[in-house]
């Protein structure tokens, strides 16, 4: 076992070089002290193992095999804890049994656009969500010794110009949007190393920002592990270490390493800074020493990327119940990405998968009566394919297109410019839906798209990007062998316009403003009363759910104390399935900007047909917080917040109201220059102002003598927006400058008292 006593016996040159890597995937180690090396692999979706002599970043060259689940983007539809647990221990076991003591991943950046280029690697808009599934899957992954590395730290929401951009955003939206995800994967889910992003944040690199990674990272969170860069995203080497750094990636030859040396022997980096570092790193080694190697098999780990995909895949829609398939129907299929599955991004995460299923041989099995037409090739339709294809739909019962975004759309390294398919795929839709009005589509793609046509089709079925056994579940899906589950983590809006990043992404040079504040995803969307295509947790099933008996524990309670919420859901319908319970917390009188309502809990749940089931929430202080920036804390006002138990953003089935206490009342500082609103909606305040206004209010002038400010809308109104100062200008020498004085004076006593 690898103690931090073992710090003290390194010279400073090899402290120095346990903080930058020895070479693409490894870090320095010293068997002489019997200090092993680490090996690191990407990972989020599949291990991407390299031989070092063919090592690179962006997944150009070629990997070892393993198995490719679905992307960040599915996984996350499956709103499944546990699911994400079981995928991060496949991977964990993957990963000991290939000799990897580190997976890169999970990737979970918030979507703030959905022209990211990377977003079919993230999981989700929402802050919440997000981080409970990272925690169930650093979970999973770490119960092997293996340590996972959640990325990208953090406000990395785009690829255009990522290793130069400034990221500007305030500190609330950091704290409440940007944020909460590493926090959970970090302190719930126990991660033992975190990875910078590329982009800079208010001015610095993430490595080398005191407030991210000192104040934030190493001191509010207590994290002990590494703190790594992403490969190639080092800046300057000594402010990063003083920062909190523990490692740069890749190495670069002794470079950075001299570099240390110098600044400890110059006295421009401390010693205890540098032993700060390797103390990082080797916490994490310590934790994964000691590894047995799994005994399961790809088969076994290949079934498991099924489930995962039949358990994420969405229906969006299903008019007048065309899914499921009957397999003794004419079923038409169109589409190469039927035959030629769409099921991974490109990039760094891009995987060599143990065995790819593609959609059209999974469905050719259950249905005797399928015909196929190709339709197009990538993104080109020619005549003889359209005829073909039209062909088909007409002779068809049912027509199954496959469509959606070629592997060229979206990638590592670049972003969208439009959310649009391809022109071709879009006109053969409609074109095929003249021809049969009975039309499926089912989507392969990352991220949010377009869609004109969707008038034009009765059945949707969201496939994203479903890993090597995505096409054994779509097909499974369509015919019914099983009921959709996944619901939307992304909101869809109709049209990019709609995006409430549209006119501030990718920004302008080397600065991006997230203008849009909060307001990202499903916040936007309701805040603005603009619906969007489909909502954020939407989802159908083959059967139907009825929500009742809302109940929470008390009807009043301290922000201390713990909420107690529960309600029943029963399968009406006749067939088994899961549903997707959201709860959302809804501020009613909120002091400040919030967004409508916020996720705050969920859970799925499994039902037979006619069975109930009880579902129970728990909510702490964190479920009804803001984050107040002059308090530098998380704050909960006193008043009444809305529990809303939905089945989607959009469908609150169930709500009962919570009167909230703040056990830490907010002081109000007051000076010449307070409005009197202020010190009137402020208890304390108001109750130690008002013998004081008495005094003055023979001397009002707007007849504000005779009203009464607490029953007279008129008064208050013309108060509220007073300072002292101006209630002293029109009272004149009743009110001088030594009885305002004695006012203030009193008035800030009082909320001291």
């Amino acid at each position: 076992m690898i103690n931090l006593s073992l710090i003290n016996t390194l010279t400073l040159e090899q402290k120095a070089r346990l903080c930058v890597g020895m070479n693409f995937w490894m870090t320095q180690g010293y068997p002489e002290v019997d200090l092993p090396s680490l090996f690191m692999s990407d990972g989020p979706h599949g291990l991407r193992k390299q031989d070092l002599k063919a090592s690179d970043h962006l997944g150009l060259n070629d990997s070892q095999s393993s198995v490719c689940y679905p992307t960040g983007s599915l996984a996350a539809c499956s709103w499944d804890r546990e699911l994400l647990f079981q995928l991060g221990d496949s991977l964990g076991q993957e990963a000991g049994q290939l000799g990897v003591d580190m997976l890169l991943g999970p990737a979970i950046n918030i979507k703030r656009s959905p022209l990211c280029g990377r977003n079919f690697e993230y999981y989700s808009e929402d802050p919440y969500l997000a981080g409970q599934l990272a925690a169930a899957f650093v979970k999973g992954v770490q119960g092997n010794k293996v340590s996972a590395c959640p990325k990208h730290f953090t406000a990395n929401n785009q690829e255009t110009r990522r290793k130069a951009v400034d990221t500007i955003v305030d500190e609330r939206t950091l704290r409440e949007i940007y944020l909460p995800a590493f926090e959970a994967a970090l302190k719930e889910g126990g991660a033992w190393a975190v990875m910078s992003s590329y982009n800079k944040i208010n001015g610095s690199y993430p490595a080398e920002h005191p407030h991210l990674a000192t104040e934030i990272l190493r001191g509010e969170w207590g994290f002990e592990g590494t703190y790594v860069t992403d490969w190639g995203a080092m800046d300057q080497i000594v402010p990063s270490i003083r920062a909190g750094l523990t490692l740069q990636m890749p190495g670069d030859g002794g470079n950075a390493a001299q570099k240390l040396i110098a600044a400890v022997e110059n006295g421009s980096l401390a010693m205890a800074d540098l032993d700060r570092a390797v103390a990082g790193l080797l916490y994490t080694l310590a934790r994964v020493q000691g590894r047995e190697k799994a005994t399961t098999t790809s088969a076994a780990y290949h079934r498991l990327a099924y489930q995962i995909a039949l358990e994420s895949m969405v229906l969006l829609k299903n008019q007048a119940g065309i899914l499921p398939l009957a397999p003794g129907a004419r079923v038409g299929v169109v589409g190469e990405m039927a035959e030629k599955p769409r099921y991974q991004g490109s990039g760094s995460s891009h995987v060599n998968p143990y065995r790819l299923v593609c959609a059209l041989e999974e469905m050719k099995a259950i249905c005797p009566h399928l015909r196929y037409a190709r339709g197009y090739a990538d993104e080109v339709v020619t005549p003889a394919m359209a005829q073909e294809a039209l062909q088909v739909a007409q002779d068809s019962d049912v027509v199954v297109v496959f469509a959606g975004l070629p592997a060229s759309y979206e990638s590592e390294a670049y972003d969208r410019t439009d959310m649009r398919m391809p022109d071709a795929h879009n006109r053969l839709i409609v074109e095929l839906a003249q021809a049969n009005p009975n039309l499926v589509v089912v989507l392969s793609n990352g991220s949010a798209v377009e869609m004109p046509w969707l008038a034009h089709a009765r059945g949707v079925l969201e496939a994203y990007l479903g890993g090597e056994a995505g096409g054994a579940a779509v097909s499974d899906l369509l015919f019914g062998r099983a009921n959709p589950c996944g619901k939307l983590a992304e909101t869809f809006p109709v049209q990019l316009e709609d995006n409430p990043a549209y006119l501030n992404f990718p920004g302008e040079g080397d600065r991006v403003e997230y203008r849009e504040g909060l307001f990202v995803g499903y916040r936007y969307y309701e805040k603005k009363n603009r619906p969007p295509a489909f909502a954020f947790g939407h989802g159908l099933s083959y059967t139907t759910f009825a929500y009742s008996d809302l109940a929470l524990d008390r009807a009043e309670m301290d922000d201390t104390h713990t909420l107690t919420v529960r309600c029943r859901v029963k399968n009406t319908g006749d067939r088994a399935g899961k549903e997707i319970v959201q709860l959302y917390v809804r501020d009613l009188e909120s002091p400040v900007i919030r967004p409508v309502k916020e996720l705050k809990e969920f859970a799925k749940v499994s039902l037979a047909p006619g069975e109930e089931k009880e579902i129970t929430f728990r909510l702490g202080r964190r479920a009804f917080a803001y984050y107040h920036t002059g308090l530098g804390d998380w704050h909960v006002h006193s008043g009444e917040y809305e529990i809303c138990i939905a089945a989607a953003a959009d469908d609150v089935r169930l709500s009962q109201v919570v009167q909230v206490r703040a056990t830490v009342p907010l002081k109000v500082t007051v000076t010449r220059n307070t409005l009197l609103m202020d010190i009137l909606a402020d208890p304390i305040l108001e109750a130690a102002f008002q013998p004081l206004y008495e005094g003055i209010k023979p001397y009002l002038p707007f007849n504000l003598n005779q009203k009464d400010i607490k029953t007279d809308k008129l008064a208050r109104s013309m108060l509220n927006n007073m300072t002292l100062n101006s209630l002293a200008s029109y009272v004149g020498s009743q009110l001088n400058d030594g009885v305002l004085e004695e006012i203030i004076r009193r008035l800030n006593a009082a909320q001291a008292s």
